[in-house]
């Protein structure tokens, strides 16, 4: 008899340490578009980080535009986030996601970049050889000091040179 209930206890907390701990959001995001909206604010971030100031020049912000492509608001967007999180395995199998589109990604654009570096080799090698000559520059610039003078003595420099 003891052992039985040790057992029922056992399997009885065992069960009750199942229940979630975060509470499925009224409005659920399915994980694909989920995994979009994350890919595309990882995108975003990593435009903030390499190229802050391009984002300057964009009027209304990037982040609001993300959720309106997606027909999300922030709130949601936050709960379903958390809902998600709670779960870890099927998170990181998101954020795994999420870094194979960008890894992706990466291999075109390096190759773009690679074909773009092969035609200004190509576009060199055709050039003229009177073009392609340049002036040697100096390793070492020669620079001047500049001596910042207040306007009192420079006006007395200027009465002096004058005299």
């Amino acid at each position: 008899m003891k052992n039985f209930i040790v057992i029922l206890l056992v399997l009885f907390l065992s069960i009750s340490c199942k229940k979630q701990l975060v509470k499925e959001p009224a409005k659920l995001i399915e994980k694909e578009k989920m995994v979009d909206i994350m890919y595309d604010l990882s995108l975003l971030e990593a435009i903030r980080y390499q190229k802050p100031l391009s984002l300057d020049s964009v009027e209304s912000d990037p982040v609001k535009f993300i959720f309106k492509k997606y027909k999300v608001d922030s709130l949601q967007f936050a709960q379903n986030n958390m809902y998600y999180a709670s779960d870890y395995e099927s998170y990181k199998d998101m954020f795994d996601e999420v870094n194979k589109r960008i890894a992706v990604n990466q291999r075109a654009a390096d190759s773009l970049a690679k074909i773009d570096e092969k035609k200004e080799a190509k576009a060199k090698k055709n050039k003229p050889k009177e073009e392609l000559k340049e002036v040697p520059k100096d390793s070492v610039k020669k620079t001047t000091r500049k001596i910042n003078i207040d306007s009192i003595k420079r006006l007395q420099m200027q009465r002096r040179k004058d005299l």
